[in-house]
């Protein structure tokens, strides 16, 4: 590539992306680096039916330092896993499609491993949104309510986290840990910094390292998502015997205390004035703390947007994790594919 005597291998999971991987691309490459640093990014397709391949093959015939790697099981864990055994840098650092990246990214991510120690770094889960909806749900990940008080929110936060966006390895941390676990379409990385903080290891956040990330545009596309999330943290918590934070916990006891009250409302009165009390402090707690980070000059508008983009991330996630609760844990069934339609 040139003198460089180190490589930073980019590793990028994508599926059906033609409309946004060429920018994307076209931004990675103005990256500055430190010196003796070479980039090497590793695209793994995940055998996209819209044109991404044919573009992506256009754009690593004009840059080589763009590669494009086939990911057959099309589902991101594997993809990740292949741009890994194809990757030859002495770190690797994973980005997003959908995610919008500070020219000193990856010189950051190197500074914090370097600085730090850690196994994993990474920055702050920073969203936003380009109209209503979508920026009302991008407020939402910044509710403590939303959230569950998760540090990977906190833009100026840095230190130890339990889990970190997106993230960047030494090569030989990664290998050493096994790369991603494949049985996992969703909470792949949740999985592997429960693995490094178990084994001993440190997952660091830098609020230097900044990035924004595109969240989902429409409330049903926020409750899939989060319906996802929760369904594949129970194969998560099976394997590892134990959750990462109790906060993983919380949506699923409010959904069951919700279903519950529900199924005794017709029989008890008790239950009937559990049930809309429950709701109504629900509504408020969500509207307050959605008050906080409304914007004007439409902040009815968002305080609503932002109060309903965070009961579909509770109530999907709930719904999803009771969902596999009953087939991985009950029912001793395979992770369903019905739970996992394919989606960015």
């Amino acid at each position: 590539m040139n003198d460089a005597t180190h490589t930073v291998s980019v590793i990028v999971p994508c599926r059906n992306e033609h409309a946004h991987i060429g920018s994307f691309c076209a931004d990675l490459m103005r990256q500055t680096l430190p010196d003796g640093w070479a980039l090497q990014v590793l695209i793994a397709d995940g055998r996209s039916d819209d044109g991404t391949p044919e573009l992506l093959q256009s754009l690593c015939a004009g840059d080589p330092r763009l590669q494009l790697v086939d990911n057959p099981q099309r589902i991101v864990s594997s993809g990740l896993n292949r741009a890994i055994d194809a990757a030859c840098g002495d770190v690797i650092v994973r980005m997003d499609v959908h995610t919008a990246y500070a020219a000193d990214y990856i010189t950051e991510c190197l500074a914090a491993l370097q600085g730090t120690g850690a196994t994993c770094v990474g920055g702050p889960w920073r969203p936003v949104g380009g109209g209503w909806p979508q920026a009302a749900i991008a407020l939402a990940f910044q509710s403590r309510l939303g959230s569950g008080g998760a540090a990977s929110r906190r833009v100026d936060y840095s230190g130890p986290v339990d889990t970190v966006y997106l993230g960047a390895w030494r090569r030989e941390d990664l290998l050493r840990l096994g790369g991603f676990d494949e049985s996992l379409v969703r909470n792949q990385d949740d999985e592997l910094n429960l693995r490094i903080v178990r084994s001993g290891g440190v997952v660091w956040q830098s609020a230097a390292i900044r990035s924004t990330y595109t969240p989902r545009g429409s409330f049903p596309a926020l409750f899939r998502q989060f319906y996802q999330y929760g369904y594949w943290k129970v194969p998560v918590i099976r394997k590892h015997r134990l959750p990462a934070s109790p906060r993983h916990l919380a949506p699923f006891a409010f959904v069951s205390c919700l279903v519950l009250l529900v199924l005794l409302a017709p029989w008890s009165m008790l239950a009937q004035w559990a049930l809309m009390g429950g709701l109504a402090v629900y509504a408020l707690a969500a509207l307050a703390n959605a008050s906080l980070l409304a914007r004007a000059p439409h902040r009815l508008r968002d305080t609503l947007g932002i109060a309903c983009a965070i009961a579909c991330m509770h109530l999907g996630y709930g719904l999803g994790f009771g969902r596999a609760l009953v087939e991985v844990l009950v029912l001793r069934r395979a992770p369903g594919a019905a739970a996992t339609r394919l989606t960015r």
